[in-house]
This record gives C-alpha cells, sequence and structure tokens, in this order.
C-alpha cells in the first residue's frame, strides 16, 4: 500500500516506467484519444476531478522539463492558462496549434482525461530525470 503520492495503480505505473522525454498527456473530457494511446479514465461527472486537480497531483510525482500546450488556450480559456502558468512556473512552456497537440499526443505513454469541460484543457508533461 503507497503511503504517498499517486494511489492510481495506472497512473503510478505510467510514471513509474517513464524515461526521460517521454510524454504524459492530461486531458478535458472532451478530447479525442487516439485507440492505441493508453487511456486513463477518470472522468465521474463533468467538472469531476477537475484538470488543475490531476495536473496538481502528476506535478507533486513527476519530474517535468517542458510543458506542451494548445495555443487556442491563450484566446479560448486564459484563465485556466494563467493557472497552469503557476502551476507548472519553473518549467519551459511551448505552444503549438491543436492540430499539432493532437498528432504529438500520438507519441503520449498515456492519456489521463479529467473531467474538465472547458476548453483546451489539455498539457503535454515531458519527462525530465531526477539527476
Amino acid at each position: 500500500m503507497k503511503k504517498l503520492g499517486i494511489l492510481n495503480s495506472e497512473i503510478a505505473g505510467v510514471l513509474a516506467k517513464m524515461g526521460h522525454t517521454d510524454t504524459i498527456v492530461i486531458a478535458d473530457c472532451g478530447l479525442p484519444i487516439p485507440d492505441h494511446v493508453h487511456r486513463i479514465d477518470l472522468a465521474i461527472r463533468l467538472g469531476k476531478p477537475s484538470f488543475l486537480e490531476v495536473a496538481e497531483a502528476i506535478r507533486d510525482d513527476m519530474v517535468i522539463e517542458k510543458i506542451t500546450l494548445a495555443s487556442e488556450i491563450k484566446q479560448y480559456n486564459p484563465d485556466l492558462l494563467r493557472e497552469v502558468e503557476r502551476l507548472f512556473a519553473p518549467e519551459a512552456k511551448e505552444f503549438v496549434s491543436h492540430e499539432q497537440f493532437k498528432a504529438l499526443m500520438q507519441r503520449a505513454k498515456a492519456v489521463i482525461r479529467t473531467g474538465e469541460n472547458s476548453p483546451y484543457a489539455n498539457v503535454i508533461l515531458h519527462a525530465g530525470v531526477i539527476f
């Protein structure tokens, strides 16, 4: 029985298997997830769990080198963008189009689907190293 960190066994397993530059996606409930990418579905109701709740838990349990966001978040969800920038303040950040985001998601180790129901509430987390 784990005492600290991520308790969800699927998420903990994916994080434990990740290497430097591997990626994991935290997604809103509407993002289309490719069939070949491992899906960890946490959504139970609209908004539950929230994108930020999940992102904070993952951030606390993972070394993150960089984050990638869809550039559309700037226009369509600026409040969430401010929270994401606060949450991931020290990490490098890049913006790509939503279409490019979906293409990059093809290589992710997993997509964690939240109940978030606000636009472009998606982030790709790029794994860093602990040394």
